[in-house]
């Protein structure tokens, strides 16, 4: 059977019929040499099992805030070659407040799971939430020893929690009959106290990302070899200036921001002398495409006035 078209509904007076669009707006930028292999934009969702709908991880997640001095943004993005290949993000990101009013302390938590590993992902989760739980349980010593700049109980007292947190994980994988070390993740944390006082930034982790900073308008590179005496355990105090913006991400972000110069000048033109962006500018900053890198960006920036 054919069915005869239908006639096109009748309009209001002053009324025209839609055109379609075919322009595509706010397509991330380019730089470097060529454009990149993938689209720029999701192709395929992972498959979803029905009885484990808890392990399903958004394409992108975007975050920001707003405490006495400081901005913060923070985005997490799956990789062009995972969105091609409909496979999860393996970044994880978790943003959390402990506690109120100027005692209160900020973290930011990302975590990227093993590359080969099929549950890389959920390993990335169970990291960044572990390792909250521990850092809000321990709110009140960490504030304290803060406040009281007592820069070696902090280093060790992070260290602790971070040894717990892969004990935990390792714990799990045995569990789940895994190999060892297959159940893991790296992780990569920022500690802030909302007291418009202080400017100490802590940074404190394990394995590959990157710590930087833009002052001046210039780039510095914060990130440390794992210290010789507590190895793979990294940490960081960092006292802020008014204009700089420090930045956390993880491996897959990093490398071009190390290996494309011209991504490094775009985002200290975008994030340089203060300058903050609003949130889907952020996410749009973030997204700024390099041929060659196509692994999972996930970012905190943090802006002191």
């Amino acid at each position: 059977m054919r069915w005869a078209p239908e006639a096109p509904p009748e309009l209001p007076p002053g009324w025209e019929p839609a055109r379609e669009v075919r322009e595509v707006v706010g397509t991330p930028e380019v730089v470097g040499g060529g454009p990149p292999t993938y689209s720029a934009e999701p192709t395929a969702w992972p498959e979803a099992d029905p009885e484990a709908l808890d392990g399903l991880v958004a394409d992108t997640v975007l975050d920001g805030a707003r405490y006495g001095r400081l901005t913060i943004r923070t985005a997490a993005i799956r990789g062009d070659s995972a969105r091609y290949r409909g496979q999860p993000r393996r970044d994880a990101l978790l943003t959390a407040r402990f506690g109120t009013g100027e005692d209160a302390l900020l973290l930011v938590a990302m975590a990227s799971g093993a590359r080969a590993a099929d549950d890389a992902h959920r390993a990335a989760q169970d990291t960044v939430r572990w390792i909250a739980g521990a850092v809000g349980r321990s709110r009140a010593r960490l504030a304290d020893d803060l406040r009281a700049a007592r820069r070696g109980s902090l280093k060790s007292g992070l260290h602790r929690l971070t040894d717990r947190c892969y004990g935990r994980l390792r714990a799990r994988g045995e569990d789940l009959g895994l190999d060892e070390g297959t159940y893991t993740a790296s992780l990569r944390c920022l500690l802030l106290p909302a007291d418009p006082q202080s400017r100490v930034r802590l940074f404190f982790g394990v394995g590959e990302g990157g710590l930087f900073r833009i002052r001046d308008g210039i780039w510095q590179d914060l990130d440390l070899a794992p210290d010789e005496t507590s190895a793979p355990f990294r940490f960081r105090a960092t006292v802020a200036q008014p204009g700089d913006a420090l930045l956390m991400c993880s491996a897959g972000f990093a490398e071009p921001l190390r290996g494309e110069p011209e991504l490094a000048a775009h985002l200290a033109a975008r994030w340089g002398a203060g300058k903050v962006p609003g949130l889907a500018a952020y996410l749009a900053d973030t997204q700024t495409r390099v041929k060659g890198y196509a692994d999972d960006r996930t970012a905190v920036t943090v802006w002191d006035a």
